[in-house]
């Protein structure tokens, strides 16, 4: 974390790098371990010239591995990423991408669990109360958000109503250029959606990406039908959006969270709602089980300033699975630490700009 933060803040934003640094430590010796680790990595440690539980004393160590490449998630075998100690464990597989080619895999066993555990923790339950009932209106199928947001209502003491959704057809028919067929297909899914609503009163809660909510909001007063509390996430939320939501779509009666999650990452968490913030969407990755940073596109080993815009790069840190400087697909800001989340936060998110093709963002 480089350029200045607040004076009062300095000495939490140390207690946090020192528990990253520890952390950072503690994983990096068990997926590098015979004894624990996966094949993947010790196969790769075996082609090194160094040994990776040596010479990786802290977070900043990282910067010695290569990024990782999404690639490396394309097909099997996928028991290649199962830890050693985990060889006996139930595992879930979970994807993302698969429109155009070979989907991206990863396996777990209870990450998920613990990523909505502690996202639980930062819910106030006066905006999400314990007992109620959760709507999902996202994307289902072999992804982990659908299993996520059920654990969430489950850890909660609710039930979770669920839509089908399949964003790989949805991408499908945009590319075609079938846009009638993919309102058609949007049409479908917020007819599914508010089933649901009408049937259960006990629904309180609720998930949904930016799209779906809009489309919802224009068949119903999410008000009236008693929700309490919406957690947000999916595509790129713009600050119009931020402020749309939160004014209109909630009519300024619901909890508003934006979230920025992925199949590798877990969920990060919207840094709390400020009006000097000017409605820009600022998330905090999880410390110390994953790491969000903004890194000059040409450099990726160097930070930008706070305030400027560059790549976003993922480190994801848990015993079952170790993803050192990923590369998102995104760009944002560099945020500094705050109050509640004294570390670097990711602000106004959106499809990175270098790439040749632009990202389909869909019925997300």
């Amino acid at each position: 974390m480089q350029t200045t933060v607040a004076p009062q803040l300095a000495a939490r934003v140390a207690e946090a790098r020192a528990r990253l640094d520890a952390h950072t430590r503690e994983i990096v010796q068990w997926h590098f371990s015979p004894e624990s680790g996966c094949p993947f990595w010790l196969e790769y440690a075996a082609k090194l010239k160094w040994d990776p539980r040596k010479e990786i004393q802290s977070y900043a160590d990282l910067d010695k591995f290569e990024n990782f490449e999404d690639e490396w998630l394309r097909g099997g075998p996928v028991r290649r990423w199962v830890p050693r100690a985990y060889a006996n464990r139930a595992i879930t597989t979970f994807e993302t991408g698969g429109s155009t080619g070979v989907p991206k895999s990863r396996i777990n066993i209870e990450d998920y669990r613990i990523d909505y555990e502690m996202f639980s923790e930062t819910l106030d339950d006066a905006n999400f109360p314990r007992g109620s009932d959760w709507l999902m209106l996202g994307p289902s199928g072999p992804r982990r958000l659908r299993l996520a947001v059920e654990h969430l209502a489950q850890h909660r003491g609710g039930i979770c109503f669920c839509v089908d959704l399949d964003p790989r057809w949805v991408t499908r028919l945009i590319k075609a250029g079938r846009m009638s067929d993919m309102h058609e297909y949007k049409d479908h899914v917020i007819n599914q959606a508010l089933t649901i609503l009408r049937a259960h009163p006990n629904i309180r809660c609720m998930f949904a990406t930016p799209k779906l909510l809009e489309a919802l909001c224009e068949r119903v007063s999410l008000v009236q039908a008693g929700i309490k509390g919406i957690f947000c996430g999916g595509t790129s939320l713009s600050r119009q959006f931020h402020k749309f939501a939160r004014e209109e779509l909630c009519e300024g009666k619901i909890a508003f969270h934006p979230t920025y999650g992925n199949t590798l990452m877990g969920l990060a968490v919207h840094k709390p709602f400020e009006p000097a913030d000017n409605y820009a969407v600022i998330y905090h990755p999880p410390l110390p089980r994953a790491m969000l940073e903004v890194v000059d596109p040409k450099d990726s080993r160097r930070l930008v300033n706070y305030g400027e815009v560059g790549r976003v790069r993922l480190t994801t840190l848990t015993r079952e699975f170790f993803v050192p400087r990923f590369l998102e697909r995104d760009e944002a800001f560099r945020s500094p630490p705050c109050e509640k989340y004294p570390w670097d936060g990711v602000g106004d998110v959106r499809p990175f700009s270098g790439f040749a093709t632009p990202v389909v963002e869909g019925v997300y």
